[in-house]
């Protein structure tokens, strides 16, 4: 489904991507681990066209995103396209980035009116089916300030998976909430991994990782420095980078 090759990406003299292939099957669930600054979070932004990668492409079903015209000829898409393209790409961010002036169910809609001209009747009931599926249908008419930090990362991952991704990215999405809040998200991906949902993870949980990922891949410095089913990455990683990195977070 997901096929990147040879992803570059600097700011300034800083590389931050020094040639990275990362790629996912249809269903599969992939856990991104690594220190902070090693590369996860600018890979799935380039993924999700928030950025644009110095050098190498990205591909979703065949079809590159960021660019336009011929393939033999391709040339950087506006904006109209790369908002068009991003549809195929849901992201939930470490923050949960809710409007404060919307109740739940039209924090989840707002996507929908929008991007997809989608009537609000229409809307409105896809919106309560999505909320209802992450746990949250007795919330719909709620305030982000009436929500635990918890409930608004759910609402978060509603909002994104209303509009029907092909993938999923998730980016530390348990990283600002309190540890008690932690599993009830957690929950909702695992839910949605059984489903069959296709997701790529950057997280720091490696308990979720060693449970649900199908493949835990490891950045450092901005390269992937192993990749390999939980039970060979936790019980027998192949890289020195690996080990050590385990030893710290375990």
């Amino acid at each position: 489904m997901l096929d990147a090759r040879n992803l570059h990406k600097s700011y300034g003299d800083k590389a931050v991507l020094r040639g990275v292939d990362l790629s996912i099957r249809p269903g599969q669930v992939k856990a991104m681990l690594g220190p902070s600054g090693s590369g996860k979070s600018t890979t799935l932004r380039l993924i999700n066209l928030l950025e644009r990668a110095d050098a190498g492409t990205i591909e979703i079903d065949g079809k590159q995103l960021g660019f336009t015209g011929r393939a033999d000829a391709p040339r950087p898409a506006p904006e109209r396209i790369l908002a068009k393209q991003r549809q195929v790409v849901g992201m939930v961010f470490q923050q949960f980035n809710l409007f404060p002036h919307l109740n739940a169910v039209r924090n989840v809609m707002s996507g929908l009116t929008t991007v997809r001209r989608a009537s609000h009747k229409e809307a409105e009931e896809r919106a309560v089916m999505m909320l209802e599926r992450v746990g949250l249908g007795a919330h719909a008419h709620k305030y982000p300030s009436e929500l635990s930090g918890g409930q608004q990362q759910r609402v978060a991952i509603a909002r994104a998976l209303v509009m029907d991704p092909k993938l999923m990215l998730f980016d530390e999405p348990t990283s600002a909430l309190d540890p008690e809040l932690v599993g009830e998200v957690l929950r909702v991906m695992e839910d949605l991994a059984r489903e069959g949902m296709t997701m790529l993870v950057v997280t720091h949980e490696t308990r979720f990782a060693r449970r649900v990922a199908d493949e835990v891949v490891l950045f450092d410095e901005g390269v992937i420095v192993e990749q390999q089913e939980p039970e060979g990455f936790f019980e027998n990683p192949r890289n020195k980078r690996t080990k050590e990195f385990l030893r710290h977070v375990h």
